[in-house]
C-alpha cells in the first residue's frame, strides 16, 4: 500500500498495525521514530541504525551533527532568537544575504528569506507578478510551467506543478485560468527517434513560443522550471541548449525566466547553482532555493532576484508586498547589503545562523568538489552493478542518470521485452524502497514519472550528503543492489 505521494511502509508485505500517535502523518502507517543521527547514519528508537542515502529529501547536504553548525546555533540562541522582519534586521540574515548574492557572481542583486521551498516558490511567483504590476503591465497574469514538474504544496504552487498524483485530490480548487503547461524536457522518454538533440530542443522552444502566442505574449509573467527535475521524474536534466532556448523566448516577449532550484540547488549538482552546470550557465531573473541552504539544521528557503527585478520593485513601490512571520522582505530605508545602498534584508536569526554555518562548511571543507567526485563514483557503481551484461536487474533498468550529489535509477518493469513479473498490484519502486529500509538503507522510491498522465514509471532517487566517503558510497550501492535483486528474484 502506498500513499498519493508514492511512499511506502517499512515492510512491503503490508501496512503495519496502527500504533499510538497524536500526529496526522503523511503516510498510512506510523513511520519509525528517529532518536539521533550522526553524518548519514540515523538511529531509531528500537536501536536500528539506517544509512540515509537521500538526505531526507535532498536536504541533509552535510549530514547530521556537524559541530560547526551545532555551535553556531547554540551561540545564536544565546544572543538573539527572534525579531520581526518588518521592525528589525539581524546579523545572521545580513551575512547569509551577502553569501547568496556573492554566489551568483553578478547574477543576483537582492534576496528574501522564507521558511522552506513551497513558501519560496510562492514568494517567487508573487515577486514576479508585483514586478509587472509596478512596471504598469498588470495584464501580465499568466504563468507557463511544465508537465511532470513539482514546485511545492501550497494551493497556488501545486497549481504550477505538473505532478498528477499530488494534484489529484485538490484539482477542483487549483488555479487553472492563469497557469499553463508545456512539455517536459525529458529526452530519454520524449525525444523522437528521428530527432537530434538540437532538433528536440528546437521543438520544445517552438512549443513554448506557440504557448506565448496562444495566450498573448504581453500577458505572460514568465516561464517556470526546475533546472534539474527532482523527485517527480528523478534527477532529469534538460538537454544541452534547452535553457538558452527557453530564455530566448522569454527575452523575445519580455517575460521572466524563473528557476526552481529548491531541490537541485545550493550545491546538489556539484555547483552552487544548478544552472551553472546543468542550465547552460544561463542565470534566471528569479530563483528559489531551500533544501541545501540550511541542510536540515533549520527550516529556511530563499528567493534570489536580478538587479532588474530588484530595481523594478524598489524604484516604484519601495518594498515587497509579501511576507510571513518568519520571512524577509527587502525594502528602502535601513542598511547596506551586498553593496546595494539603502536596502535591508531580514529573516529568522536562528535559521539564518544555521544556514550561514552550513554554507561555510560547504566552502571551507571543499564539499562541492567532494560531492562531484563521490557522486560520479556513485553513478559509475550503479551502472556497473545494475546495467552490466549478466546483471540480474539489467533487463529492467531503463536509465541511470544524475550529476553531482543527485542520482536516480529508473526501472521499466512492464516493458514487452523483459520477463514478466507479478507485482500483485503494488509498485516496484515502492517495494524496493521498503526492502531497502528493511536492510537499513533510506532511499526515495517514486512512481508516475514516465508519462504525462503520471500512471507509469518507477524510479529510485539518491541524494547523499556532499561529505559522503567512497566507502559509504560502496555500502549504499551494495545494499541497494542486493535489495533490487532480491525483489526481482521473488517476483519471478
Amino acid at each position: 500500500m502506498t500513499d498519493s505521494n508514492g511512499t511506502a511502509p517499512a515492510s512491503e508485505k503490508g501496512v503495519p498495525p496502527p500504533q499510538a500517535t497524536a500526529i496526522l502523518h503523511r503516510t498510512s502507517w506510523k513511520p519509525p521514530v528517529a532518536v539521533s543521527a550522526q553524518g548519514i547514519y540515523v538511529t531509531l528508537d528500537d536501536g536500528r541504525v539506517l544509512v540515509d542515502a537521500v538526505g531526507g529529501t535532498a536536504v541533509a547536504c552535510i549530514g547530521n551533527g556537524h559541530p560547526a553548525v551545532q555551535q553556531a546555533i547554540k551561540e545564536q540562541v544565546d544572543k538573539l532568537a527572534y525579531v520581526y522582519n518588518m521592525q528589525l534586521s539581524n546579523e545572521p540574515a545580513e551575512k547569509l544575504a551577502k553569501i547568496l548574492i556573492d554566489s551568483g557572481k553578478g547574477a543576483f542583486e537582492l534576496c528574501g528569506f522564507f521558511s522552506g521551498g513551497s513558501e519560496s516558490m510562492e514568494g517567487a511567483i508573487k515577486l514576479a507578478r508585483q514586478y509587472w504590476y509596478e512596471r504598469k503591465q498588470p495584464q501580465r497574469k499568466n504563468l507557463i510551467s511544465r508537465h511532470l514538474s513539482y514546485h511545492g504544496n501550497t494551493v497556488t504552487i501545486l497549481s504550477l506543478s505538473g505532478r498528477p498524483a499530488r494534484r489529484e485530490p485538490y484539482e477542483d480548487i487549483l488555479q487553472h485560468e492563469n497557469v499553463h503547461k508545456v512539455s517536459p524536457a525529458y529526452a530519454k522518454r520524449f525525444q523522437r527517434p528521428d530527432e537530434s538533440e538540437k532538433q528536440y530542443v528546437e521543438r520544445l522552444r517552438q512549443e513554448l513560443e506557440d504557448k506565448f502566442l496562444e495566450l498573448g505574449p504581453d500577458t505572460v509573467i514568465g516561464f517556470v522550471a526546475e533546472t534539474v527535475v527532482g523527485a517527480t521524474t528523478g534527477a532529469v536534466a534538460a538537454p544541452k541548449g534547452y535553457f538558452k532556448a527557453m530564455k530566448s523566448v522569454c527575452r523575445k516577449y519580455g517575460a521572466l525566466l524563473i528557476l526552481d532550484e529548491v531541490m537541485c540547488g545550493m550545491g546538489r549538482m556539484g555547483t552552487t547553482h544548478a544552472w551553472e552546470s546543468f542550465g547552460d550557465n544561463e542565470p534566471p531573473d528569479i530563483q528559489a532555493v531551500a533544501k541545501g541552504l540550511g541542510g536540515g539544521y533549520a527550516s529556511i528557503g530563499a528567493v534570489l532576484m536580478s538587479k532588474e527585478i530588484a530595481d523594478g520593485i524598489l524604484d516604484k513601490n519601495g518594498f515587497w508586498k509579501h511576507g510571513h512571520t518568519y520571512m524577509v522582505c527587502p525594502h528602502r530605508g535601513y542598511l547596506v547589503v551586498s553593496g546595494v545602498s539603502d536596502v535591508s534584508t531580514q529573516a529568522h536569526p536562528m535559521s539564518c545562523a544555521a544556514a550561514v554555518a552550513v554554507q561555510k562548511v560547504v566552502q571551507t571543507e571543499n564539499l562541492l568538489e567532494n560531492g562531484r567526485q563521490t557522486g560520479e563514483y556513485l553513478g559509475s557503481l550503479l551502472r556497473e552493478r545494475l546495467q552490466s551484461a549478466g546483471a540480474v536487474a539489467q533487463p529492467f533498468v531503463f536509465d541511470v542518470r544524475g550529476g553531482g550529489s543527485f542520482w536516480a535509477v529508473e526501472f521499466d518493469i512492464n516493458s514487452p521485452s523483459v520477463k514478466k513479473v507479478d507485482l500483485k498490484g503494488k509498485q516496484f519502486a515502492i517495494i524496493v524502497q521498503a526492502r531497502c529500509m528493511d536492510k537499513g538503507l533510506i532511499v526515495m522510491g517514486m512512481t508516475g514519472g514516465a508519462n504525462i498522465k503520471g500512471t507509469e514509471g518507477d524510479h529510485i532517487v539518491f541524494a547523499p550528503a556532499y561529505n559522503i566517503t567512497r566507502k559509504e558510497v560502496e555500502r549504499i550501492v551494495d545494499i541497494f543492489v542486493e535489495a533490487v535483486e532480491e525483489v526481482l528474484m521473488e517476483l519471478f
